[in-house]
């Protein structure tokens, strides 16, 4: 029996759990489809990848809200699900409000009998089929999200290097390579005979398929999506009002949509007690973009590094484990964490979210901090602690997949404050003399790190002669502008590269930069001397690492080849390294090399003679 005859002209909502296999056969005969303020479905490869995941493992996936129609009343223009095709579709029973994504993503996967038209990590769009590997999702200490993944429309994945890596065109080669392809996981009976035929019905390929039965396609087989159902007779009006709640912004679902979902069973309101806690965090402007997932991963990562009988971890799946117990148990402590890292970063002169070098640091500093608790405010703990972070913002270690750093750090750091070695992030940590010619915007987390750095040192406006504390920060409006101007830099024909990289930048008010203009330094620096009434002294150039007769003098390649060094110093001191003797070292080599190809020419030519 589908699902659309349970719901016979209900006087209320109802709160079913949809079967997935007959709400996704409903989509397929088009008693299911969309009404037409919907927006198209968006989601990418990855996502889908995840929702897949997440099915396999029984995990929730959030409710889905439907409207119920009839055959004369329906008040909306539907329109069919993505992948569904139909010249003259019917008139449907049930409208998806909310859930369109989650719905049109597992159809296309599980019951289209197509791949799907979806778009990879550079936005392009794609045809894709679901795959799981057998033996990966098997292994108790496997990442599922590793075991889904894609592959393109031939079932052929190819690289360039090494050309076919994986064909699966044939169910000979995916039962040959124990890939199960998603679009059986609700009708497994034939491919299993398949299976069994090609290996000849070997009781341990047999045994095999029985596990992954067991623990995967029975998980979709039996899985239910919690549903809201609204009547018929509920006013158009009133309709798009709850649309417009449970879809403003077209918000992802992610791990925190799931624990809202599973602690609900529980009669806790985690997004309500998420939204009181972040009023905490917007007390704190360097905390503004701090996300409710990051929150969830300190969570994590402080469970699993307060138990020593468990590996220090906050992947998605740990996030999931996460009881409403653990919450309740670390998210004071947590949240004192943060609160903790709004006044590290203060005294780092890292005042506001658009200057933190990366958020998503701020999730093991937080758990650092929250497991130091007082004991991170003596000055040697500080150190260590603002060393490892400067390592982690010039080296740029958290650039890409952060989880794996998270896990390391968290013990590696406490260890290292309690006397043991330096963590992983400060030995590997680097920053090549190159690097800071490159830094052009705020896209760069060195670039930020060496405009808080900067502050920090002590440097002082050129008009007002005040350092930047916090209060001045904000009511200056201070931020990174071009000490020799753009268009000066133009006139004169600088590289720009060289004019828009940091070297050329540096911390100052919003009144500052307007008498500088687009004027040599020259000619701005007697306009800054009036404007703030002070002398060649007072406009302290050097507390910015410039070279003032340089600046006055109008020569920028003074300046810069100075000032490039300077800062150098700087990021070493930050990240406790020499960057100028790496840097002398690269240019001693580099100069060695060129004389003994100069002394091979010589020896050539005295043998040719």
């Amino acid at each position: 029996m589908t699902i659309t005859k349970t719901f016979q002209s209900p006087d209320l909502p109802l709160s079913p759990d949809l079967p997935l296999r007959e709400i996704l056969d409903d989509i397929r005969a088009d008693k299911v489809q969309l009404p037409d303020f919907q927006r198209d479905w968006v989601w990418d490869d990855d996502h889908v990848v995840g929702l897949l995941a997440s099915v396999s493992l029984s995990y929730p996936i959030g409710a889905v809200m439907l409207l119920a129609t009839g055959a004369d009343t329906t008040v909306f223009k539907p329109r069919l699900v993505e992948s569904v095709e139909l010249s003259d579709p019917p008139r449907p029973e049930l409208l998806i409000l909310d859930g369109q994504q989650r719905l049109t993503s597992l159809y296309g996967a599980l019951r289209s009998g197509k791949p799907i038209k979806t778009k990879d990590r550079k936005k392009q769009v794609v045809e894709r089929w679901y795959y799981i590997d057998m033996a990966k999702a098997l292994d108790p200490n496997g990442d599922r999200d590793e075991a889904v993944f894609s592959i393109g429309p031939d079932r052929v994945h190819r690289s360039i290097k090494h050309g076919i890596e994986l064909d699966l065109s044939t169910p000979e080669r995916e039962y040959e390579q124990l890939m199960f392809p998603l679009a059986q996981a609700l009708d497994s009976s034939e491919w299993r005979l398949g299976f069994n035929e090609y290996w000849g019905y070997d009781r341990h390929k047999a045994r095999l398929f029985d596990q992954f039965e067991a623990h995967v396609i029975k998980r979709f087989e039996q899985y239910e999506i919690p549903g809201i159902v609204l009547v018929k007779e509920t006013p158009k009006d009133a309709v798009c009002q709850v649309f417009e709640k449970v879809n403003t912004g077209g918000v992802v679902l992610n791990v925190f949509e799931l624990l809202t979902a599973t602690y609900a069973a529980e009669n806790f309101n985690l997004r309500d007690d998420w939204a009181e806690r972040r009023k905490t965090l917007l007390q704190h402007p360097a905390l503004r973009e701090v996300q409710s997932t990051d929150f969830l991963q300190t969570i994590a990562l402080l469970k699993t590094s307060s138990s020593p009988d468990s590996a220090v971890s906050c992947k998605r799946r740990d996030i999931l484990n996460l009881t409403k117990h653990d919450y309740v148990t670390w998210a004071d402590v947590a949240l004192r964490g943060y609160v903790d890292a709004a006044r590290v970063l203060m005294a780092e002169n890292v005042f506001d979210a658009r200057d933190v070098p990366y958020r998503t640091q701020l999730v093991p500093l937080a758990a650092i901090l929250a497991r130091l608790g007082d004991g991170w405010k003596s000055d040697a703990v500080r150190q260590k602690l603002t060393r490892w972070y400067w390592c982690g913002a010039f080296g740029e270690m958290y650039g890409g997949t952060t989880e794996t750093r998270f896990a390391r750090d968290v013990p590696e750091v406490l260890a290292w404050i309690d006397g043991g070695d330096e963590p992983d992030t400060v030995r590997a940590a680097n920053f090549s003399p190159d690097r800071l010619l490159t830094l052009r915007t705020r896209l760069s987390a060195a670039y930020k790190g060496l405009h808080a750095i900067l502050m920090r040192d002590g440097a002082r406006d050129f008009v007002s002669g005040e350092r930047s504390d916090i209060h001045r920060y904000f009511n200056d409006r201070v931020d990174i502008h071009h000490i020799f101007p753009r268009a000066w830099c133009t006139k004169n024909g600088i590289d720009r590269d060289r004019y828009d990289s940091i070297v050329n930048k540096t911390p100052l008010s919003t009144e500052t930069n307007r008498a500088i203009g687009g004027r040599a330094p020259s000619a701005y620096l007697e306009t800054v001397k009036k404007k703030g009434g002070a002398d060649d002294e007072r406009i302290d150039l050097r507390t910015h690492v410039i070279d003032p007769e340089a600046l006055r003098a109008d020569d920028f390649e003074t300046f810069f080849e100075a000032r490039r060094r300077e800062l150098l110093e700087r990021i070493a001191t930050a990240m406790g390294m020499s960057l100028i003797a790496e840097e002398q070292e690269g240019i001693a080599a580099e100069e060695e090399e060129e004389l003994a190809d100069i002394e091979d020419v010589l020896e050539l030519a005295e043998a040719v003679d």
